[in-house]
């Protein structure tokens, strides 16, 4: 059992140091101390693009457009349009390589009156070749000036189902007016 453990932290270790792992919407291996990546630049919206005159502050008013910020493990990660759609399901694309797959979707559903739960896929590329997948699971709350915050967990998987990573963030939002 011992050579088991042995070898899969050491098969471990390999994986997060020996590739150049890219995202299929984020892969926070890439933050590892060290690695070339750095966090896509910040965007502002015009002025007038984003409004909080019809939000009502409810989680059931989350239907939309949103730009998103996210910090994976106290570090900038990068920034996500997300729609949000009436029936629960998501779609969003991160500002990421588009060859590490920047494309994810997902399901949510109302919490209570203020949060929502989000469970949130993608797959995992390593230069452009399918190599795993993530599940991110997120809370977010609502407020009534067109901004959500919350907090995440991503988990990211081989293509047999071994856990590779599991890291924690924050993600931070702002309405986009239609």
């Amino acid at each position: 059992m011992k050579r088991i453990l042995i070898l899969a932290a050491a098969a471990s270790a390999a994986m997060l140091s020996g590739f150049s792992a890219q995202a299929g919407c984020a892969d926070p291996r890439s933050l590892v101390p060290g690695s070339a990546y750095r966090a896509p630049p910040t965007i502002v919206l015009p002025a007038g693009a984003t409004s909080n005159a019809s939000r009502s502050g409810d989680a059931g008013d989350l239907v939309g457009t949103w730009l998103v910020t996210y910090i994976v493990e106290g570090n900038a990660f990068g920034q996500a349009y997300i729609q949000w759609h009436s029936d629960g399901t998501e779609w969003e694309n991160i500002n990421l390589p588009i060859n590490g797959g920047n494309i994810c979707a997902g399901s949510w559903m109302q919490v209570d009156g203020k949060h929502v739960s989000r469970n949130h896929w993608g797959w995992l590329y390593t230069k452009g070749k399918l190599t795993g997948y993530f599940n991110e699971t997120e809370t977010d709350a609502v407020t009534k000036n067109g901004t959500y915050s919350g907090t995440n967990e991503q988990k990211g998987y081989d293509l047999s189902g071994n856990l590779l990573f599991d890291v924690t963030g924050t993600s931070s939002a702002v309405y986009i007016t239609p």
